[in-house]
């Protein structure tokens, strides 16, 4: 049985789910999400997630897969994704891992160790209200006591990563960066990125925020939190819901939401491109399906000596 994966990963916006379609329709193989939104059941419009219909075109695995009242760990997505390529392989097929959220992507092709630390409402609430009163930094400057190696590569800004890092070592009493391990997997694979000029993307996404608003985006959101999904649960933290959820409880405007979405994507596409792009020699980086057909129909079909590293 060849166990072997393609993947697509890179900014938002840059076309990774509609390549990976079109391509999956033509080579074979099965998509396996790697976006840490897309798995929340409900949340469609915001998160750009492949449509019933794209999905009965390819089996799809890891969309809808959680309530976004509960939580969902790098942890649990790791087992999930694994899984799913098991049973992938056991069909003669291959996955496409597909999705815009380095730590999902990096903890599969890298084989991370993964501390299998359930999350703890109360604690995390006691940090979320330490941030609050004392500023990220401070909660930041905590975490850089106990685990100065976590903290060097998390972004102060970036509560969330913060209180998890602080969970996992107030949990297990060591740092997170120790649990992080990286390992050799137990497959080959290639990796690519789509290449789309950062202003060109900017124009992309704008558009596509105009188009998600327009297409219900706040009545999405609406019905979530009509369905009894809290504010302030993990996933209604994603770019676009938490804006929308600003402006239902009128605290900005439906205008303002819509630029803040945009500009806030913005963000996310420049931290992303930080990621990948400090991962050069490993993806090779392309313009669009095409280039990435002609070295996947090889790999996955004919040649049996292509292995990681020999593609750079």
């Amino acid at each position: 049985m060849l166990r072997r994966i393609v993947a697509i990963v890179g900014p938002t916006g840059t076309g990774k789910s509609a390549a990976a379609l079109q391509l999956a329709q033509r080579l074979g193989g099965e998509i396996v999400n790697a976006d840490s939104r897309q798995v929340y059941r409900g949340m469609d419009i915001g998160t750009a997630k492949p449509t019933p219909a794209e999905r009965r075109l390819v089996r799809h695995h890891l969309y809808d897969i959680r309530d976004p009242r509960e939580g969902y760990s790098l942890a649990e997505f790791r087992a999930d994704a694994s899984a799913a390529f098991e049973t992938i392989w056991s069909r003669g097929s291959f996955p496409w891992l597909v999705g815009g959220t380095p730590q999902y992507a990096w903890a599969i092709l890298e084989n991370w160790q993964v501390p299998a630390v359930p999350p703890d409402p109360d604690l995390r609430a006691a940090l979320q209200a330490f941030a609050e009163a004392e500023g990220p930094s401070a909660l930041h400057a905590r975490l850089a006591a106990v685990d100065p190696e976590s903290a060097a590569r998390i972004d102060p800004r970036n509560v969330r990563r913060v209180i998890r890092a602080l969970e996992v070592f107030e949990k297990t009493g060591r740092p997170i960066s120790t649990w992080q391990q990286k390992g050799a997997p137990d497959f080959e694979y290639l990796l690519f990125a789509i290449d789309v000029p950062r202003k060109e993307l900017y124009a992309r996404v704008d558009e596509r925020v105009d188009r998600m608003f327009a297409d219900g985006f706040v009545e999405e959101v609406r019905a979530l939190l009509e369905s009894g999904v809290p504010p302030d649960a993990p996933a209604m933290s994603s770019i676009g819901y938490a804006e929308v959820i600003a402006c239902l409880q009128g605290r900005c405007t439906l205008a303002e939401a819509i630029e803040r979405t945009k500009l806030a994507t913005h963000r996310l596409i420049r931290a992303q491109e930080q990621w990948f792009r400090r991962d050069d020699p490993r993806i090779t980086w392309v313009r669009d399906a095409d280039d990435i057909e002609l070295q996947a129909n090889i790999f996955t079909g004919v040649c049996t000596n292509v292995i990681r590293g020999e593609r750079r």
